[in-house]
């Protein structure tokens, strides 16, 4: 089946933003909340679950379930979100108001994710 062209650039931008995980893991290294353990394997986990998920966009046999897992992926992300309004440090340098938008943008990503379920 060939799905809308929109699922596919989901597909890739998960796919990126995963390899982006074992190319600049210092960029993750910042943000991660201090009361996870083993930061670096955590970051490289997420980026391998990231690359998995886009791939399995692009599969019949598995669009579903990368789209559940991806909004399970997306929930679980909140908590490096949340983390980042709760100091100047864990912020990371990143504007306040930036922050605050990537809530309900994090939302947005699960509805989108979410409606490709009718295909």
């Amino acid at each position: 089946m060939i799905y809308p062209w929109h699922l596919y650039l989901m597909a890739l931008l998960y796919i990126f933003a995963g390899f982006m995980h074992f190319i600049k893991p210092k960029m993750y290294m910042r943000i991660m909340p201090r009361y996870l353990p083993k930061h670096l394997s955590l970051i490289y986990i997420s980026g391998l679950v990231e690359v998995f998920i886009g791939f399995g966009l692009c599969f019949t046999s598995s669009k579903d379930y990368a789209i559940y897992a991806l909004i399970a992926m997306l929930t679980v992300f909140l908590l490096v979100h949340f983390y980042m309004l709760s100091s100047k440090k864990a912020a990371a340098g990143i504007p306040f108001y930036i922050l605050v938008l990537r809530i309900p943008l994090q939302f947005a990503l699960m509805y989108w994710a979410y409606w490709y379920l009718q295909f």
